[in-house]
């Protein structure tokens, strides 16, 4: 065992406890002792392959010894003093008397082994000895939490990310070059420290912009990453390294769906598995989902079965602008004529925020002839990423660009979440102006405009024959 008691101080070790053991209690009180003293023993540091056994460690602190009968008015009455951490038990057996118990004291409480005026005053009228005995504790892997461990383990003065995205049963890391060498244990410790997690897995390479999956490296656990997540009371199962799911994006999935109304219609560009799509449809929504993935396809299906809504939602696995150009222009083109009885709304999501704007121009005259009303013209909730010090502005002017068509006072940008230092994903919603949206026929007798020549592919019969 190692001895921590040093020049009389008592280390403070309790801020490496773990929350999640025997008399769980919140903590009462902030810790503004010296980090190094209750780290784990210094000879874990560069350890690469766990041993548990290594963060073992003994530590002296303050205890009374307290007849049975009374200890649960003593903590009552110390309730600030007694020892407050979760994984500790803060009432122990005495060895030498079994009339009696210990109760162990919070050694930030108690300097030096030196109780206060009040505690001595309580002590007094419960007829307890205000005598301070010292109890060796000891401390082992499970009492730290992830943090402790890692920042003891990791070399000193580098950055200690002990943060995941929960997927289901899997803990999904992005960790840094530095901290490669150590990522089995970072994934075992993980595992070890998360009721649940089974599976803990390190992304290898950037998302793929096709199918929106990345490739990984399982750290520890099973190697099964098909999973079943749970998301604003829906269940969606899925192989998370054939598809793309992002717990995140829970609450945007919530407010978009928040959006509709029952009869309304939703074309979902890039569906994935379904978060957009399938409470829409529970919502007796309309909708048309799509996506490129032959995965994420499959999944969407099965997750249509799942939540019963097989039937109530028209799946395809096609390219997005296929998608536009195809079912969404025919669905249109025969729900906008009977528009003004029906007062249907339309909405198109493209959640692909890496190329989703660059899809915007498929709108441009996607339809032919007169609109009915412009209260009934589709609703665009577009996603994209910026980096621009004015993500907003910067989101708008591109799906300007896209359109052909100024958004000025037609558009409303929402900031979804903060993806990495200085960039930002946003959602730019709009409903697609009448101009842009239709293509209208030339009246009867009139030529219409000659076509601007296009630069590389356009030639005049002369430049023909030169």
């Amino acid at each position: 065992m190692l001895l921590a008691q040093r020049s009389g101080r008592i280390p403070a070790l309790f801020a490496a406890v773990q929350k999640r053991r025997i008399f769980t209690m919140p903590e009462t009180a902030q810790d503004n002792t010296n980090p190094e003293l209750y780290s784990p023993h210094p000879e874990v540091r560069g350890m690469t392959l766990l041993n548990r056994e290594a963060f073992k460690r003994t530590v002296v602190v303050p205890a009374l010894k307290v007849k049975k009968e009374i200890v649960h008015t003593l903590l009552k009455s110390l309730k600030h003093t007694v020892l407050q951490r979760p994984g500790l038990k803060r009432v122990v057996e005495d060895p030498e008397d079994e009339d009696s118990k210990l109760v162990i004291l919070d050694p930030h409480k108690i300097p030096e082994f030196s109780l206060g005026e009040s505690e001595k005053e309580v002590l007094k009228q419960l007829h307890i000895s205000p005598e301070v005995s010292k109890y060796n504790l000891e401390l082992t892997y499970e009492n730290f939490k992830s943090e402790e461990i890692l920042r003891a383990v990791l070399p000193e003065g580098q950055d200690v990310t002990s943060g995941f995205s929960r997927v289901g049963h899997i803990a999904h890391v992005n960790l840094r070059d530095h901290q490669l060498p150590y990522r089995h244990l970072i994934g075992q410790v993980i595992v070890d420290k998360n009721p649940g997690i089974t599976c803990v897995v390190n992304k290898t390479s950037i998302i793929d912009s096709t199918y929106r999956n990345f490739q990984m490296e399982v750290l520890a656990g099973e190697n099964n990453l098909v999973t079943k997540v749970k998301e604003n009371n829906f269940t969606y199962e899925l192989d998370f390294a054939k598809v793309y799911w992002n717990p995140r994006l829970s609450t945007e999935h919530g407010r978009i769906v928040e959006l509709l109304k029952p009869g309304d219609v939703l074309f979902d560009v890039f569906a994935g598995i379904g978060p957009f799509a399938i409470p829409a449809a529970r919502k007796k929504c309309v909708v048309f989902a799509n996506d490129l993935n032959p995965e994420s396809y499959h999944w969407l299906l099965h997750n249509c079965k799942l939540n019963k809504v097989d039937n109530k939602i028209k799946a395809f696995n096609m390219d997005g602008r296929d998608f536009l150009l195809g079912p969404v222009r025919e669905e249109l083109r025969k729900e906008l004529t009977l528009a003004k009885e029906q007062k249907t709304a339309f909405h198109i999501v493209m959640n692909l925020p890496a190329l989703a704007i660059e899809f915007l121009d498929v709108f441009r005259h996607l339809l032919v002839g007169e609109p009915c009303s412009t209260a009934v013209l589709p609703t665009v909730h577009c996603y994209g990423f910026s980096k621009h010090e004015n993500p907003a502005k910067d989101i708008q002017e591109r799906a300007e660009a896209a359109l052909g068509a100024s958004l000025e006072g037609r558009c409303s940008t929402y900031l979804v979440r903060n993806v990495a230092p200085n960039k930002e994903m946003l959602c730019i919603t709009f409903q697609i102006p009448a101009d842009v949206l239709y293509k209208r026929p030339c009246p009867a007798g009139e030529e219409p405009a000659p076509k601007r020549l296009r630069t590389c592919k356009a030639f005049t019969e002369e430049d023909l024959q030169s």
